[in-house]
């Protein structure tokens, strides 16, 4: 889902002055049992199918509950379902648990569900995550951009607990997808004003919402009324907004911060000495990518193909991931990320993701006689309160003395402000960006982000041969064919080089020493529900 949320592991700009020295260590947190964790201002309100990065993200997952929820290796567990019934993987017949309320007191129903998706899916509201209503029956019609129906045909509410779904084809992906927050349900009192509604969520999950200091913290608290799988043991969470990890860090130390999912750069040497036994360090499903869309002039056409591919072959993955990560990273080898199932290191083509600066230097040459580069500037956006700098510096002076082109990095203040020019593709550069895994499946990460039509395909990647291949792989008997069929497409992607891939997560976290328990999920992310103090 997420950009990094992502996807990837960023936080928006602290505003206030420094959370973490002041409220963080009142007896309203620390000493009551309250998780304080570090996160950043969500780029939107908290509205499940319009949340695509995971500062947003984080909150709305522990603040809804769907059909399925993820436990902290990635394993699907029913939540709110009874029963998902299907024979040919197509048709779906869903039973939700009885008596399951939201936090204003009504029923959650089948018809909580199928609503939610129907405004998720309408075109007209433009939803950030619509794409995942791709595989339903119906959903082009609804989708399209003026829209033909405003409910998709796939989806019908048989009785208050019941409903039934009916996809285009059959897909290996849907029942694993089905604990993705854009699936989750919505009260009746959303759809009145969702954007009021996602500034004081009502949700039916393990902890239910209080207060939203923007760009200070988010608060929440354990709903006492919550049935699930996924209880809360810790009396609430408190999301901290920072300015940087480093002051992150100092607070950690301090132990003003309980859990820190991002070590910076700079401890990254010694955080395993700082911290001792609450040093986390885990592989995980999250990336790092410089993206660039096709309307950049020189990165359009079989030019765009050339230099993309130069400049991939320009990094030296190797040597930035020693020099600044302490080895921390694992240099990318495909478009998703290494821990996930399936994944293939040896795609054909591959080597385009290594360090080679005379093919680097043949191919930018063979760009240049289509249309010379001379004059022109590579610049690399990426957004200064994320802890990035150090490797985006790095990344833009290896092209630069490999390619012998003026190729510079160049700060903005907050994750918030390059995704709202991604989104509204004016940004005009490459940018940094990143994926943190939903569900643990190559497609989860390959769909949203490569599919022609995806709200999230950063990068206007559009190829018809791609797409029908991702299709295939939903619809595949096995996972091993839709393995070989997703490997064929990403062989097709490396020849485009849709985007570049730099670096995949061997994350760097940790806990307080006023923390008993907190472990990090197969996607980097905290498993907040189960931290305990």
């Amino acid at each position: 889902m997420r950009f990094n949320r992502a996807i990837a592991l960023i936080a928006a700009g602290l505003l206030a002055t420094s959370l973490g020295l002041t409220a963080c260590s009142s007896d309203d947190s620390a000493e009551d049992g309250i998780v304080t964790t570090n996160a950043g201002e969500p780029q939107n309100p908290l509205v499940p199918t319009n949340t695509n990065e995971n500062m947003g993200g984080r909150v709305v997952d522990r603040l809804f509950a769907g059909l399925k929820y993820y436990d902290a290796n990635g394993e699907a567990h029913d939540e709110m379902a009874e029963k998902i019934e299907t024979t040919d993987r197509k048709s779906y017949r869903i039973t939700i648990k009885p008596d399951w309320k939201f936090t204003d007191g009504t029923t959650v129903t089948a018809k909580s569900f199928v609503d939610a998706w129907n405004y998720g899916a309408l075109a007209t509201n433009a939803q950030l995550q619509s794409y995942v209503f791709t595989p339903i029956a119906g959903f082009d019609e609804v989708n399209a951009e003026q829209p033909k129906a405003q409910t998709m045909s796939g989806l019908k509410v048989v009785d208050d607990r019941t409903f039934t779904v009916e996809l285009k084809s059959p897909s290996i992906d849907f029942e694993s997808a089905l604990g993705y927050a854009p699936f989750y349900p919505l009260p009746e009192s959303a759809f009145k004003d969702m954007k009021a509604f996602g500034e004081n969520p009502v949700g039916n999950g393990p902890y239910r919402f209080k207060t939203w200091e923007h760009n200070v913290k988010i608060d929440l608290e354990p709903n006492p009324d919550y049935p699930g799988g996924r209880p809360a043991k810790n009396k609430g969470l408190r999301f901290a907004m920072y300015q940087s990890y480093e002051t992150a860090y100092a607070d950690l130390q301090a132990g003003n911060l309980d859990a820190l999912d991002t070590i910076p750069d700079s401890a990254l040497t010694t955080y395993k000495a700082d911290l001792g036994d609450r040093a986390i360090t885990k592989p995980t499903a999250q990336n790092q990518h410089i993206g660039i869309q096709t309307s950049v002039p020189h990165f359009g056409g079989e030019e765009g193909v050339l230099r993309r591919k130069a400049i991939s072959m320009a990094i030296n993955r190797p040597q930035i991931i020693e020099k600044i990560f302490n080895g921390l990273r694992t240099p990318s080898r495909d478009f998703t990320a290494a821990t996930l199932p399936g994944f293939n290191p040896n795609l054909p083509g591959a080597e385009v993701f290594d360090y080679n600066p005379d093919e680097a230097k043949k191919l930018w040459a063979q760009a240049d006689a289509m249309s010379p580069w001379a004059g022109s500037k590579y610049t690399i956006t990426y957004n200064s309160d994320g802890g990035h700098q150090a490797w985006i510096e790095a990344v833009a002076n290896s092209v630069k003395n490999t390619l012998g082109i003026d190729a510079v990095a160049s700060p903005v203040p907050t994750f918030k402000n390059v995704r709202d020019a991604v989104n509204a593709k004016t940004i005009g550069t490459a940018f940094r960006y990143g994926w943190q895994g939903d569900y643990p499946t190559m497609m989860q990460f390959l769909s949203s982000q490569y599919y022609s039509y995806s709200e999230t395909n950063n990068v206007d990647y559009n190829n018809p041969e791609v797409d029908r291949l991702f299709d295939a792989a939903m619809a595949a008997p096995t996972q091993e064919e839709s393995y070989k069929l997703i490997a064929q497409a990403q062989t097709i992607m490396i020849r485009d080089m849709a985007d570049i891939p730099v670096f995949d997560y061997v994350a760097a976290a940790g806990r307080s020493d006023r923390v008993a328990k907190a472990e990090l999920a197969w996607n980097g992310l905290f498993d907040f529900e189960n931290i305990e103090k």
